[in-house]
């Protein structure tokens, strides 16, 4: 059976990842392939409960070391028990987030030095990466305000400041010029459907399927 392929959504806070994931996953579908969407953290059992420690609670809960290895515990677990089954049995898997966040977040937004991040990466994921993965961009501000509407109680990452968001940014987007092979970067401030024309345009063109 041929392996699937394994498709991710990174970007910022608001970027529109939850809704242009199951766009692209409602068209991979219609073109007759067999698709899981998922998310990171989350995704699997032990993942889903970990996610309730990373992304609720106070701002200041965790320090960014103890944040990588929650996530990087969560990760391990999806790849385990969800993902790695599932591109097995040839399924496309979609993901909202995967290990370019944790670069972005806890490397870029909080400090963390990359080359620090790489051996946990390499632990818990060895050289397992995504065939695509769509950046969703748009300015930090905008995203936020865009969070804040959607979600009046906010999450512990949208109550951190402006300029850890502004990092982070600067994070994905160094993440995908770096590789721009696997990475399309995506302008998030464009309307919805222009966005998931832009998502659909760029997977199919890298996986040569047709959407």
């Amino acid at each position: 059976m041929r392996q699937g392929k394994f498709i991710t959504f990174e970007g910022g806070e608001g970027a529109g990842k939850s809704t242009q994931a199951t766009r692209l996953s409602e068209a991979l579908r219609t073109a007759g392939l067999t698709v899981l969407q998922t998310r990171e953290p989350g995704g699997s059992e032990g993942a889903e409960l970990l996610r309730e420690l990373l992304v609720h609670g106070d701002s200041a809960r965790w320090d960014g070391p103890t944040e990588a290895l929650l996530h990087y515990a969560a990760r391990r677990d999806h790849l385990v028990k969800t993902i790695w089954p599932a591109l097995a049995e040839g399924t496309w898997v979609v993901c909202d987030r995967f290990a370019d966040s944790t670069m972005a977040y806890q490397g870029y937004g909080h400090g963390i030095p990359i080359d620090e991040l790489l051996p946990l990466h390499g632990f818990a994921v060895g050289n397992f990466k995504p065939d695509v993965t769509l950046v969703l961009d748009l300015p930090a501000e905008e995203g936020l305000a865009r969070a804040g509407r959607r979600n009046l109680g906010g999450t512990r990452y949208e109550s951190m400041d402006l300029g850890f968001h502004e990092r982070l940014r600067e994070g994905f987007l160094k993440i995908a010029s770096a590789e721009p092979r696997r990475c399309a970067i995506v302008d998030s401030t464009q309307p919805a459907d222009d966005v998931a024309r832009a998502v659909t345009a760029a997977v199919a063109e890298r996986l040569n399927v047709s959407l």
